[in-house]
């Protein structure tokens, strides 16, 4: 096995469940995609002997080697005094990271003090990767049986720094097969219903030497298909395969390539020069995150109300007092109000309105959590569903925006 790979990632944090190692997961998917064979993946506590262990181990069975982590200025952080050790640098400060740390701290109007000057410290036989996020630079150290990159440990910090700088270096330095793939985004239907459903086309994936990957997150499928072979071949294979996953579940595929919901509703609704907003309570907002995440997003999105309690959403969404005291909160009459009252107020094209039981309380016989109804209103059509998710409130929270948006979008586009 050729250009083999490991990630070693550092901080007591993401040993005792603090902090998520999304970096881990993020650059492993990476390198996969570059055509990398990541074989570990460990993470390890702010500890010399273990960090320098790990290293001298990881040296004998890849290429590649990246260690995310333990190049702050606290004492904890000894990432680079474990380097110097294992290939005999001497630290010399490099006055290129000096003006940018001082630059970052006069622009933010903080003091700077020595352990921020000390981050400038670097071995003196790396090449150093310029971090213009962050104050910590990357290292990359060469010999000839392996590369090992150190990088911090903040993740926005890292993936520029990846995505600008180690992506072209690897590609260079690395004789990397051509790996072929295209991601298709599902929604609507559950993992398990969903690949008895693909069974027959997944197995014809097979016979055509592609490999086929399911990526759940809550609401939503993703499909990666990947061919291992020339890029012409493996293109053609792979868009074949997609214009029949295309007849099979039409309606299930919102997006083709590794995008979001956000962005899919953003593009639509800018090309077909309509606007949205939202009337919210179980959800809290969150769809409203979503669709501001985008930018340009003020473009279409005008507004929303977090309607979380009953006074609001009589006083604001003006919901009749009555139909909640004889429907409740949760129940079609209502929403339905929410949604045509929120689009004459906010005076847009489209509207979302949620009204569910979250969790992990406040459920009934009649209305258990995880019981949420939404409504579409446009002027010309409204449409209302009712789903019924589990017992987990953050999951039911993003399930229910999922499906907002999903519905949206059929709104849109039919």
């Amino acid at each position: 096995m050729k250009n083999k790979s490991q990630i070693i990632t550092i901080g007591d944090e993401l040993l005792i469940g603090q902090v998520v190692n999304t970096n881990a997961a993020w650059l492993g998917s990476k390198l996969t995609e570059l055509g990398f064979n990541v074989i570990k993946n460990i993470s390890i506590h702010d500890n010399y002997n273990d960090i320098y262990n790990s290293i001298k181990q990881a040296s004998q069975e890849s290429e590649l080697i990246i260690v995310i982590g333990g190049l702050g200025p606290t004492n904890d952080d000894i990432t680079k005094t474990v380097l110097c050790k294992f290939f005999k640098s001497k630290l010399i400060r490099n006055k290129d990271v000096i003006n940018h740390i001082q630059t970052i701290f006069s622009n933010r109007n903080l003091p700077l003090c020595n352990l921020n000057l000390q981050q400038a410290d670097l071995p003196h036989n790396c090449t150093i990767l310029y971090n213009e996020l962050g104050t910590a630079p990357g290292m990359v150290f060469k010999n000839d049986k392996f590369l090992l990159i150190s990088l911090p440990g903040v993740p926005f910090e890292m993936k520029n720094i990846f995505e600008k700088q180690l992506i072209p270096y690897l590609k260079n330095h690395f004789n990397l097969p051509p790996i072929i793939s295209q991601t298709i985004m599902t929604c609507g239907i559950p993992e398990s219903f969903l690949a008895e459903k693909l069974k027959d086309w997944e197995n014809n994936l097979a016979v055509n030497n592609l490999s086929l990957a399911y990526l759940p997150q809550p609401g939503i499928i993703r499909l990666r298909i990947t061919a291992n072979q020339n890029r012409l071949n493996g293109n053609k294979l792979i868009n074949n395969a997609i214009y029949k996953l295309k007849n099979i579940i039409p309606e299930n595929i919102f997006a083709v390539g590794d995008t979001t919901f956000e962005e899919v509703i953003g593009k639509l609704l800018t090309k077909k020069k309509k606007t949205v907003c939202a009337a919210e309570s179980c959800t809290g907002g969150y769809i409203s995150h979503l669709l501001t995440s985008v930018p340009g997003s003020s473009n279409y999105f005008t507004g929303s109300v977090i309607a979380y309690s009953n006074s609001v959403k009589t006083r604001i969404l003006k919901v009749n007092k009555q139909d909640i005291v004889n429907y409740g909160a949760v129940s079609k009459q209502v929403v339905l109000q929410m949604a045509k009252n929120i689009r004459n107020i906010f005076n847009t094209d489209f509207s979302i309105a949620v009204s569910g039981i979250a969790g992990p309380n406040g459920g009934t016989t009649e209305k258990p959590v995880g019981t949420v109804w939404i409504t579409i209103a446009s002027e010309k059509n409204v449409f209302t569903s009712k789903f019924m998710f589990g017992n987990d409130r953050i999951r039911n929270i993003i399930r229910a925006s999922v499906c907002a948006l999903d519905m949206l979008r059929k709104s849109i586009i039919y």
